[in-house]
């Protein structure tokens, strides 16, 4: 049976994330149900700064459930990811038998929970609690690592040769993040339920920084969505996020400023791009001075 502890329905995932801070759209709030229904993994996909990440974080607020995050990175291995045992504990329980136990009882000693460090995917299955498992920017680590996640991903169990194969007690609600750098394999791609998340348009963007910067002006508020959409439209190496759009509001806040002319464009524009070329280009662009 699917966990009860996630949502009863597309709309009641929308509304329970929004009550999280998440504003969903239709599509992802039945794609989030889908996922706790279906015990399946959602593959969320898109440029960075659109909410894949907060999405995982979401969930793991509006159900209350213990979000156990994996950042994935190059070279990332089984050690990191998975487990690995504790050489040092291990080695000072064999000095301190003083030879008095044959290897094999000595093996069988030294193999067990307590010499055992999980790391977060391993943690993930073994939690009997509700678990929000995070595989942030798969993407970013080799191709073998993949392999680790099959296992986890195909039948929610891992195995440790000296153990044998650990099941899922319950298990997790699982989202991997990809901003696209590389192509996933189809191994992976067949387990998982698939969202794609791109830029709002800007009544949607409106709404989410409205909900996450309650204090700004309207006015000022659709003076900045309009300023972003203007910024996306040029050449730049990294377009306005999301996210950014949210620090953007929360900036001119923290200023008091009330009106987006040009000069606060200009002096607040750190903001939103983070490469002197871009912040060059929107000068000329937008004639900031």
């Amino acid at each position: 049976m699917p966990d009860a502890q996630w949502f009863s329905s597309p709309s009641d995932a929308q509304t329970r994330l929004a009550a999280a801070g998440y504003l969903a759209d239709e599509a992802t709030g039945t794609t989030a149900y889908l996922a706790g229904a279906l015990e399946k993994p959602l593959l969320v996909e898109g440029p960075a700064g659109v909410g894949k990440t907060e999405l995982a974080k979401a969930v793991s607020r509006a159900t209350g459930a213990e979000l156990v995050r994996l950042q994935c990175y190059e070279g990332l291995d089984e050690a990191r990811a998975l487990y690995e045992w504790n050489y040092k504990k291990q080695l000072l329980r064999i000095q301190a038998s003083q030879g008095q136990e044959s290897w094999d009882e000595t093996h069988d000693d030294i193999f067990t929970d307590e010499f055992l460090l999980t790391r977060p995917l391993l943690t993930a299955i073994r939690r009997a609690e509700p678990t929000v498992l995070l595989v942030d920017e798969v993407d970013k680590t080799d191709v073998e690592v993949e392999g680790l996640l099959l296992e986890v991903l195909s039948d929610f169990q891992v195995t440790i040769p000296e153990l044998g194969t650990l099941s899922a007690v319950r298990r997790p609600f699982v989202v991997l993040t990809s901003n696209a750098s590389r192509e996933l394999s189809e191994a992976v791609k067949r387990r998982c339920l698939f969202l794609h998340l791109d830029c709002p348009d800007a009544a949607r963007e409106a709404e989410i920084v409205a909900s996450q910067v309650p204090d700004l002006e309207q006015r000022v508020a659709e003076q900045l969505v309009a300023t972003v959409a203007r910024l996306r439209e040029l050449e730049l190496k990294k377009a306005p996020s999301i996210a950014e759009s949210v620090d953007w509001a929360r900036t001119l806040v923290a200023l008091e400023i009330r009106e987006l002319d040009e000069k606060a464009i200009g002096d607040t524009l750190g903001v939103v791009l983070k490469h002197a070329s871009d912040q060059d280009r929107a000068v000329r662009e937008l004639r900031l001075r």
